[in-house]
């Protein structure tokens, strides 16, 4: 038997649970507020809200859906999948003319 059998995976309590829908709602709350704070953000607005964004879908597959407590392989298949996901994002908003106006 090796190391890694015999370890017990700890995997997050229900206090860690309720502190991470915590932080989720606060980020969104943060994003409801730059959509109204546009006027005074400018064009910085977007930007903050795709990196929110991706905070929070990073701490919900790592957490809510065990991500973070799976082996490391698992993990580099789901990242490739969200780069092609994104990058296949960007270039529909650029054949349609869309990312142009929202960088510039």
């Amino acid at each position: 038997m090796t190391d890694s059998d015999t370890r017990a995976h700890t995997y997050p309590t229900p206090k860690l649970y309720v502190r991470i829908a915590i932080l989720l709602a606060t980020m969104t709350a943060v994003e409801v507020g730059l959509y109204y704070l546009e006027p005074v953000v400018g064009g910085l607005v977007i930007p903050f809200l795709l990196v929110l964004s991706a905070l929070k879908f990073l701490i919900v597959i790592g957490y809510y859906m065990h991500l973070r407590f799976e082996p490391a392989t698992l993990s580099r298949f789901f990242a490739f999948g969200f780069v092609l996901a994104i990058t296949l994002y960007a270039v529909v908003l650029a054949v349609f003319g869309i990312l142009a106006v929202v960088i510039g």
